[in-house]
């Protein structure tokens, strides 16, 4: 039997022996050519026949189209416009998703894992749907596994699979061991031969639902689905008495009573709402796309809305990737055959040729002290670098003839409390430095207490690159009162200083995660809610930290870039990776910044907002509307007349007071966070402003109705035009606070009424013919009274929004939103 560190695993398949070359390019067709490839699609988004069939089959496209047809058939074709006005939403709606569908596709595959592979005896990157069974698949820190296998090699291979397991800690990995696509490796490296690709790979379907572009699991739209089926409850019975009442009056002319009875009808449907809402979301996607940020789940674009606390990793967010060696610090108790400069050097040099895929903080090193000199430091085993350890290690023959561990790591985690050395520490990194210790420890690598009793050698000094961008960045989170709390693995001196340097407010005052009470404490929820910045934070740590911020009420965004921040990226509301960040950051997060520009984040932010935001001004219009025709539906139906309009009519109120002004309202701008309840905040101005524009327009129907001067029509003019001054008040309310454009929006909404009043052809095209004074008169006059009626119930509403904690839990802690004054 061979044993398995010679290299040999079991696969789980007879006959698959591990090949240290790799498969050779003809193996490689031979397996494509047989479908044994990893071709799971990545899915970003909905097919194209999906986004179709969610577009058109819709229960109110087919309430519509019913009316539709309906209305074809006893004519005339004026009366049929809301048949064209769908068709029109529905392809708009088609290619706006279409268009968000390209964009997701084309950044997805940006932002796609590439894993290395072996074949043919050299190293080379694939896309993940181009790995074959039996490949020989590298790992590396911060690597996810794309397919299942067995270990071949491993050098202090650690792997996480809590994301398929549940349990915290990793895995230590041995040659022979299976690994499951979905985990991650936390530390050293390894390879491994694949045993299961395509569907047959463990987290196969888990992974494609990760990145899949979803329409579901969201307030927003579960909020407007309990109101659709409100309202589809309510239509029933009401377009029932409807129908039955209009035949009963127009018992001489059935097809005037039809047409009234589908005018009646069609108003109730909110056909728009659930259109914008998809566009609003799809237009985001596209606008976030052209700035380089992939949203892996729709529902992230509604969460950053609500977002008002953001969590950020030092290294990679506030500080680019990459670091410079600024000085190499021999220190004075160092003594031995080890203190001189050039000795040291050496040994970091040595030390940095075991790491296969070195940290920024060892390529740094690598970087400035170079080469390590041949057959010198001889390697007999070697720990790397974890986020948990805080410090990597290499057991060395040392030229002088000496075995022993040389650690490089924390100084604060490497030395005992109270050590003389860590002052200096201390003060370097309250100049904003990163330090680092060398040391050297006559344990072996694997003892517990390989530290204890460690003989410090030298001092790291390096200097993190700040990002250009993040102050403005900060400034524009505290702008917008969104609290930003910096979680770092670094010292708390250091990470405090960088944050002070860019104007974090709280930064002066950083704490120590290593003196935090447990999680779950209420003491800990205190601390991060008071507290701006946490270094030495662990993995584990920066997880229960914004688990202690959710359960003071607030909803979170956590940005990171390596696979210590991946916990607390999964249980943030909005996870947030760097495109050029550990594949497992990419793959749980909700949005990737694929051009790793912290800057990006002040417009991801401003897009979320934007979208719920003006959903909610849009759905106040909408459900206005169908109050007021439910109300006036029944109306007719108690009181036995005629209903007070024809589709055409119907048409043009919808268009000129909620269609067009409700698609430049959707699309424009709006920085107020978002809160929760959002069914009851629409009600609570749809149901009294409905109520309120359906009695108006009764009222004044009925008092035209009693002149018996006029007719039908003239009476329905007058109803048609109470009911739209009353609705163009309400989009006055909805549509503050006010800018030139709103206003310029409801002028031409006002005008473009009045020529269809008082153009022949369109007064005639739409038979509207406004007869004398008193009516119109008295028209405008019940309008104006419903006007301040909408008044005092908005200004309601505002003083008991205003009482009303905003998504973090504090009362007062947005200013005023949609439809509210500024």
């Amino acid at each position: 039997m061979t044993h398995p560190a010679e290299g040999t695993a079991e696969t789980g398949r007879p006959g698959a022996p591990a090949r240290p070359g790799g498969l050779t390019a003809a193996e490689v067709a031979d397996r494509v050519a047989r479908g044994q490839v990893n071709d799971v699609p990545v899915r970003s988004s909905r097919s194209v026949r999906e986004i179709v069939r969610a577009n058109v089959l819709t229960r109110f496209n087919a309430i519509i189209g019913v009316m539709f047809a309906i209305i074809l058939v006893v004519g005339p074709l004026q009366d049929g416009l809301f048949g064209l006005v769908i068709v029109a939403n529905t392809a708009i709606g088609i290619v706006q998703e279409l268009r968000a569908k390209r964009t997701l596709d084309s950044l997805a595959l940006v932002g796609e894992a590439r894993p290395r592979v072996r074949r043919d005896g050299a190293e080379t990157t694939v896309a993940t749907a181009g790995i074959v069974l039996d490949d020989t698949v590298l790992l590396a820190l911060g690597d996810k596994v794309v397919v299942d296998g067995a270990v071949t090699t491993a050098d202090g291979l650690e792997i996480d699979e809590s994301l398929l397991t549940g349990e915290p800690d990793p895995v230590l990995k041995r040659p022979g061991d299976p690994v499951m696509s979905g985990s991650f490796v936390v530390a050293g490296a390894g390879a491994f031969t694949a045993t299961r690709v395509g569907r047959e790979a463990y987290a196969a379907q888990l992974a494609e639902e990760a990145s899949r572009f979803t329409l579901v699991r969201s307030e927003l739209r579960s909020g407007i689905d309990a109101i659709l089926k409100f309202i589809t409850w309510l239509l029933v019975p009401t377009a029932l008495g409807l129908i039955i009442s209009q035949l009963a009056v127009e018992r001489h002319n059935w097809q005037e009573a039809v047409r009234r009875m589908v005018a009646g009808i069609v108003p109730m449907v909110p056909e728009g709402l659930v259109l914008l809402t998809s566009v609003a979301f799809a237009i985001g996607v596209v606008r976030l796309g052209r700035r380089q940020c992939l949203v892996q789940e729709l529902p992230a674009i509604e969460g950053l809305a609500r977002v008002d606390t953001v969590c950020l990793d030092k290294t990679g967010t506030l500080t680019e990737g990459g670091m410079d060696l600024r000085e190499l610090r021999p220190l004075a108790d160092g003594g031995g055959p080890f203190g001189e400069r050039a000795d040291l050097a050496e040994a970091l040099a040595a030390m940095g040729a075991v790491d296969v895929r070195p940290n920024p903080s060892m390529q740094a090193v690598i970087d400035a002290v170079g080469a390590p000199p041949d057959n010198r430091w001889r390697v007999v085993d070697s720990l790397p670098f974890s986020s948990a350890r805080k410090w990597s290690g290499v057991w060395f023959q040392e030229p002088q003839g000496g075995a022993a561990a040389w650690l490089l790591g924390a100084p604060d985690v490497l030395l005992p409390a109270g050590h003389p050395e860590l002052g200096e520490v201390d003060a370097l990194g309250a100049q904003g430095l990163r330090v680092l210790l060398l040391g050297r420890s006559p344990r072996p690598l694997d003892d517990p207490g390989v530290a204890e009793g460690l003989q410090p050698l030298a001092l790291l000094v390096l200097q993190q690159r700040v990002r250009a961008d993040a102050a403005d960045t900060l400034r524009y989170f505290e702008d917008q009162q969104v609290r930003a709390k910096v979680i770092s693995g670094d010292s708390a001196v250091a990470v405090g200083a960088v944050a002070a340097h860019l104007g974090l407010p709280g930064a002066e005052q950083p704490v120590d995660a290593r003196t935090l009470p447990a999680a779950g404490s209420d003491g800990l929820a205190e601390i991060a809610d008071r507290t701006s910045v946490f270094g030495r934070v662990t993995p584990q740590q920066k997880r229960e930290l914004v688990g202690a911020l959710q359960s003071c009420g607030h909803t979170v965004a956590m940005t990171g870039d390596g696979v210590n921040d991946v916990l607390a990226l999964k249980d943030a509301d909005i996870g947030v990776a760097m495109g050029t960040g550990s594949d497992a950051t990419r793959a749980v997060a909700q949005i990737v910044l694929l051009d790793d520009s912290f800057a990006t984040l002040p417009s991801v932010v401003a897009e979320g907002r934007r979208v719920i935001g003006n959903i909610e001004r849009v759905a106040n219009l909408f459900l206005v509307k169908t109050v007021y025709s439910v109300l006036l539906a029944l109306l007719v139906v108690f009181t036995h007349v005629p209903y007070p309009f024809l589709p055409r009519h119907s048409t043009v109120l919808s268009t000129l007071t909620i269609g067009v002004p409700a698609f430049f309202l959707a699309l424009a701008p709006n920085s107020e966070r978002a809160r929760t309840g959002f069914v009851r905040r629409v009600l609570r101005l749809a149901v009294p402003g409905g109520v309120i524009a359906g009695t108006a327009t009764f009222t004044s129907y009925m008092l035209a109705r009693a002149d018996t001067a006029t007719d039908l029509e003239a009476d329905t003019s007058v109803a048609t035009l109470t009911l739209f001054l009353v609705a163009l008040w309400v989009l006055a309310i909805v549509a503050r606070p006010y800018t030139w454009w709103r206003l310029l929006l409801i002028g031409a909404m006002g005008g473009a009424f009045a020529l269809v009043l008082t153009v022949p052809w369109l007064s005639d095209f739409f038979q509207l013919q406004l007869v004398g004074v008193r009516g119109p008169l008295t028209g405008v006059l019940i309008a104006l009274v419903a006007g301040v009626l909408l008044e005092v119930v908005w200004r309601v509403i505002v003083l008991r929004t205003d009482q009303e904690p905003a998504a973090g839990g504090r009362p007062g802690a947005t200013r005023p939103r949609a439809g509210q004054p500024s």
